[in-house]
């Protein structure tokens, strides 16, 4: 998923308005932030699929480490106990850990079986939604329309900037999650996907973390 981790984002700032929409990006795509600097490190592979598209595109070979359900319950945990260190609020490092642990879940329902356990478990799982465009458009599309209603009824614009570089992006990461659905990776290009994704994604949680600048709580004073 891309648009549906993201709704997870937002969805969160509903729960706890005090929360950073940074953060809570960062926590809902650490796995894939971790994924890829993993490739790089040659602690996890991919197989790219040049002749084929969407899920068909990628092979998850070895994703136990950054993806693995056990391993995502110690990231939780490490990504929100630094934030109650730091904070010292309890419900804010429950949420940022609940959306760590999302992101297994969404790719537990999108993922062909491929979602691992942990290392060394050869088990696999996924309930594949990504098999059906259809069923993607509609199910994950839903999602995330859902959440950014809720995350637009919870903040306000400061100024034109998080008016329209919010719709600006909205509609790049909206376009971007639909051309990924049906995409064809060039041939031999896991590094340059690599690169590619890990810079999208980090520059994802720099514009979420603007957008606190930018949108302030309906509930503060303007």
């Amino acid at each position: 998923m891309l648009v549906g981790h993201c709704a997870v984002a937002f969805a969160g700032k509903r729960l706890e308005p005090k929360l950073s929409l940074g953060l809570l990006m960062a926590a809902a795509v650490l796995e894939d932030l971790l994924g890829f600097i993993f490739i790089f490190l040659g602690i996890e592979h991919w197989t790219m699929n040049a002749g084929g598209s969407g899920i068909k595109a990628v092979d998850l070979d070895s994703i136990a480490w950054s993806h693995g359900l056990l391993p995502g319950l110690a990231w939780a945990a490490l990504f929100a106990g630094a934030y109650f260190l730091w904070r010292k609020e309890s419900k804010g490092a429950w949420i940022l850990f609940a959306a760590v642990i999302s992101h297994w879940v969404l790719d537990f329902v999108a993922h062909r079986p491929d979602m691992p356990l942990a290392p060394g478990l050869g088990q696999r799982y996924g309930l594949g939604l990504w098999t059906s465009v259809p069923a993607t458009l509609a199910v994950e599309g839903t999602i995330w329309v859902i959440a950014l209603v809720v995350y637009l009824r919870v903040t306000r614009a400061r100024n034109w900037t998080g008016l329209y570089l919010f719709w600006a992006i909205i509609a790049f990461v909206t376009l971007s999650w639909i051309n990924n659905i049906a995409a064809t990776p060039p041939p031999n290009s896991l590094t340059i996907a690599a690169v590619a994704s890990l810079t999208f994604f980090t520059l994802l949680v720099a514009w979420a973390y603007w957008m606190d600048r930018v949108r302030l709580p309906t509930t503060e004073p303007k």
